[in-house]
């Protein structure tokens, strides 16, 4: 099996990376994600409020995961990265409507970061096991 054949690019419409990466890679059962934005993915504008932002993260994180061949059922982890990491709340909101069952959640790491570009406030990636 070649490289080519064994790893495969994951793409999505509506939120590209402006390099030449793909918004994930998997190999076998393992998928794990580029940064994620939460850009507008019919405008592609940033919106200005950290709630926006966080619904359209959460969203290409969805269809991230569902291009791969899986559902967010397969997200083992999650890492996200605020502008102001006292600003979890919309981060929160997202995550409980994603993964109600407190029973059945990925692990999750909020880090500090200064120096987003293009208005953003938060980023995220992943990684999930597809069986």
């Amino acid at each position: 099996m070649t490289g080519h054949q064994r790893r495969r690019s994951i793409h999505i419409g509506g939120f590209k990376h402006v390099n030449p990466i793909p918004n994930a890679c998997r190999i076998g059962n393992l998928v794990m994600s580029g940064v994620i934005l939460g850009r507008d993915p019919a405008t592609n504008a940033m919106p200005e409020s950290l709630d926006a932002q966080c619904a359209n993260m959460f969203a290409h994180m969805k269809a991230t995961v569902e291009a791969a061949g899986g559902t967010t059922d397969d997200i083992i982890k999650m890492t996200v990265w605020l502008k102001d990491r006292s600003q979890r709340g919309p981060v929160n909101v997202e995550w409980l409507k994603m993964f109600p069952d407190e029973h059945s959640r990925p692990a999750r790491h909020a880090l500090p970061m200064d120096n987003m570009d293009g208005g953003a406030l938060v980023q995220c990636d992943f990684t999930a096991v597809i069986d």
